[in-house]
């Protein structure tokens, strides 16, 4: 019993020293401007304040978690954590990509490090006026991004040494959707790239051979009026909604990016490849909830769901301003976790942490642009198991 103590008192205190909490930051003043959640509440973020040679460098990364796309869903979302600052926790883990030791985090542990809560479900693009009084959706993410990126230009961040705009999931999306957006509201003498971390989702048919994604992405975009924010060169070519994947539009990105992500990403096979509605009869859950569960039948089309990915990636061109980490693990959103950002057992890509190839890409000491070997050739990946 005792050794059983010790060893839980030494994880917690390991814990504790890879990550701590940060308070919640309301953005009260944003009310008046309309830049509110679906439910009409203030937009919130976590920051923690630069330091010595960091106090003029600015890590603003926007948090993910899905989208909804018609009202039926927004409802549901409207009264959680993904549509109301009221029903978010008060404090925030940071650690990762946002801690505030050199150890975990070298080269952006003393930068000013913002974590914005997400809340308006369509990665900071809606923009509608109305507001139907039946359900008191308000869709309104593009009006949060601008005034959350204010706010924390009248902080300091009009003085912006280095700015990197970033985000995991949805919000990853929103790094790479606002990229050229969130430069062009930056001094122009301010260094300014982005960083998307498993927000590059790719329009891919269904096991059953289904449009599953792009329907729904086409109904994101209309229910939250969000064309008006999206890439114009992509809009005249295509519909708005195509125009949601980034597959579609980095091409028109001109400020440099970085992407993140895994090419068995974990989100993308459970609501892309195999969601509930093309899997009717659960063949595909034990193989969702953990990679090492599948069968070689299921390997076969994850590998092919693979290859699909890596062709979306072609309209990113090899230009050193661009930067990729591609490994091949079963995951979703590497940064923000310690022990795959920057720990002696992280996933690796030629001998690589996320760590170094990120710190490398920003302060531009060399390029880096790996695609890892095939799933299971990669033995550092840090592959989810979900319950």
């Amino acid at each position: 019993m005792m050794r059983v103590c010790i060893v839980l008192v030494g994880l917690l205190s390991l814990l504790s020293i890879e990550a701590y909490e940060v308070g919640l930051t309301f953005l009260d003043s944003a009310v008046a401007q309309g830049a509110v959640c679906l439910d009409g509440s203030a937009p919130a973020y976590h920051m923690d304040k630069g330091f010595g040679a960091g106090i003029d460098n600015w890590l603003v990364f926007f948090e993910g978690g899905g989208w909804c796309n018609n009202v039926t869903n927004c409802l549901a979302r409207r009264d959680t954590r993904l549509g109301s600052s009221k029903q978010m926790l008060t404090t925030e883990t940071f650690s990762g990509m946002f801690h505030n030791k050199p150890k975990y985090n070298p080269d952006f542990y003393n930068w000013n490090r913002i974590k914005v809560r997400y809340c308006d479900g369509a990665s900071f693009t809606g923009d509608v006026e109305e507001v139907d009084p039946k359900t008191n959706l308000h869709f309104r993410g593009a009006r949060i991004f601008r005034a959350v990126i204010e706010d924390l230009l009248a902080k300091g961040m009009k003085n912006a040494t280095n700015a990197m705009l970033a985000g995991c999931s949805a919000g990853g999306l929103t790094s790479i959707l606002h990229c050229d957006n969130f430069r062009s509201l930056l001094p122009a003498n301010t260094t300014v790239k982005c960083l998307s971390d498993a927000g590059f989702f790719i329009n891919a048919k269904t096991i059953i051979g289904t449009s599953h994604i792009e329907g729904f992405y086409a109904d994101v975009v209309k229910t939250h009026g969000s064309a008006k924010v999206l890439s114009p060169a992509c809009t005249s070519k295509m519909s708005p909604g195509l125009c949601f994947f980034p597959q579609n539009m980095v091409q028109y990105i001109e400020t440099p990016i970085f992407f993140i992500n895994a090419a068995y990403d974990s989100w993308q096979v459970k609501n892309i490849l195999a969601p509930g509605v093309a899997d009717r009869k659960g063949t595909w859950r034990d193989c969702k909830l953990d990679i090492t569960k599948c069968s070689s039948a299921q390997l076969n089309i994850l590998q092919g769901y693979r290859q699909e990915f890596l062709k979306a990636l072609t309209g990113f061109d090899n230009s050193p301003s661009r930067g990729m980490f591609i490994n091949s693990c079963y995951s979703h959103c590497q940064t923000g976790i310690q022990e795959t950002w920057l720990r002696n057992d992280s996933p690796l890509l030629s001998n690589t942490t996320i760590a170094k190839a990120v710190g490398d890409w920003y302060y531009e000491r060399g390029t880096f642009q790996k695609i890892d070997c095939p799933y299971p050739c990669d033995k550092t990946c840090h592959n989810r198991v979900f319950e």
